[in-house]
């Protein structure tokens, strides 16, 4: 009869044995790789509003062939038809078509330009509704109205936080959270360097509210986004990918092409907070599927390097 001296020895030297057998070794290698989530990378449609207009499912189809894997929607695709907003689909039709093509949209650009002038919140509600139905997880507040844009006081802005915080209310109770887009005006200094675009960060909930920055016009405004990052961690949970020409800040390029250090920023991703990004070209000069390969590539290639 074994003793239990020679139970344990025989034991460990069966435990030992599987432990470097070829399948747990593989499979221990193999670990840090399934626990490391690839950043999913994603569009803005509007880069491609031109062809949607044409062939909305042509073009789906066409940004996932090149890589994408998701899809950021924009407001202004209704037309006269609120049924059908997208680009001749309603959402549930929408939907089916990016499940088809592998393809999910975390994220939607809406005109609240209603809600937050006036308060009135018949459109926002429906415009949320909508948002859910596509199965976005983030309803993005995507400018502010003209009458602020042009000219609005930091008491604008104030007021505009309140309405922002009223918002994200109404998407807690679809599942979805609120954030907002910025341009560069709102960075405009208002006396003793204070900025609309601070007031909104520091009036809105951080747990309701977050920021999708738009690298291209941040920069363009003269502000540093990893600086932004230092900040206020963890509130920018999006990134607009946009390139800025070498030669003038008012052009756009293909992102890899232009003047952004967009090395450093990605490297300051976990301090952004940043979920999602999507790229984005306002003004294309070469064929728009060419472009959007070549920001995808660079993107992935060398930022990512997936």
């Amino acid at each position: 009869m074994q003793n239990r001296r020679h139970f344990l020895q025989q034991a460990g030297m069966a435990l030992t044995a599987a432990m470097f057998s070829p399948s747990v070794i593989s499979s221990a290698l193999a670990a840090p790789a399934a626990a490391a989530k690839k950043q999913q990378i994603g569009i803005q449609l509007f880069t491609l509003r031109e062809q949607l207009l044409k062939d909305v499912q042509g073009t789906i189809a066409q940004v996932a062939r090149i890589g994408y894997q998701q899809v950021e929607t924009f407001y202004g695709y209704a037309g006269t038809n609120a049924a059908k907003e997208f680009w001749g689909l309603d959402a549930k039709a929408f939907k089916s078509l990016l499940d088809a093509n592998h393809l999910s949209s975390p994220a939607g650009h809406y005109n609240t330009t209603v809600f937050l002038s006036d308060g009135t919140e018949e459109v926002l509600k429906a415009q949320i509704e909508t948002a859910a139905i596509v199965g976005q997880k983030y309803f993005i507040i995507p400018a502010l109205p003209t009458n602020i844009r042009q000219a609005g006081t930091l008491d604008d802005y104030k007021k505009m936080a309140v309405r922002f915080n009223r918002a994200a209310e109404l998407c807690k109770a679809h599942g979805l959270k609120l954030a907002y887009h910025n341009h560069n005006f709102e960075f405009n200094d208002q006396g003793n360097g204070a900025t609309g675009y601070q007031v909104l960060l520091k009036e809105t909930d951080p747990a309701m509210v977050s920021f999708e920055l738009d690298l291209f016009w941040a920069v363009n405004a003269g502000l540093n986004p990893v600086q932004m990052f230092k900040e206020n961690p963890g509130r920018f949970k999006m990134w607009h990918v946009k390139d800025m020409d070498k030669a003038d800040k008012k052009v756009y390029t293909e992102v890899g092409t232009g003047s952004i250090d967009f090395k450093s920023i990605f490297a300051n991703a976990k301090l952004s907070g940043m979920e999602y990004l999507f790229i984005e070209q306002d003004v294309i000069k070469i064929d728009p599927y060419q472009s959007i390969t070549q920001s995808i590539d660079y993107v992935k290639h060398t930022l990512l390097k997936q």
